[in-house]
């Protein structure tokens, strides 16, 4: 079991945050995430869908892809996931399967969140593998970001329709 530590956690989903930038640079949706072993990052990447033609290509997957070939293995326990929002039910099935220990999430998501917004991870039990979880680091930042992200694209929208 990887205990919390709301300074590392901190620390970590900045470090996701700085990659969801880089997402919404590239006009992706900005989302970030950090895979973190032994206090030590082993990958850490970006939504990416748009760019590489691909809808699995979400940051929690790029993250966990990376560190898998990284790693030389596609279980990854004792790691914690930072990603600024609430992972989807595809990134969430990936991270069981990847045996991912603790995910740490800032924004919900309303609209697909597979933690806590749209159904219960913890109603999960068909999975011989559990997922400690907590939600809320730097959640305002994360959010902020995305609403900042959709409202520039609907204002680019609207002014092409003129």
């Amino acid at each position: 079991m990887i205990k919390s530590d709301p300074v590392q956690d901190h620390h970590w989903m900045s470090k996701a945050l700085e990659q969801a930038r880089i997402a919404e640079g590239m006009g992706e949706v900005p989302v970030g995430a950090v895979l973190v072993g032994e206090g030590v990052a082993l990958a850490s990447g970006y939504n990416q869908p748009r760019r590489r033609f691909d809808p699995t290509a979400h940051a929690e997957i790029i993250v966990l892809r990376m560190a898998a070939e990284r790693l030389r293995n596609y279980r990854l326990p004792n790691t914690t996931i930072y990603v600024t929002l609430e992972p989807c039910n595809m990134c969430l099935g990936a991270l069981i399967h990847a045996r991912v220990s603790r995910l740490v999430f800032g924004a919900r998501e309303p609209r697909s969140g597979a933690i806590i917004s749209r159904q219960s991870s913890d109603h999960i039990d068909y999975f011989n593998h559990k997922i400690e979880w907590s939600e809320g680091i730097l959640a305002e930042e994360s959010a902020s970001l995305l609403t900042k992200f959709f409202e520039s694209r609907r204002k680019k929208r609207s002014s092409c329709l003129r």
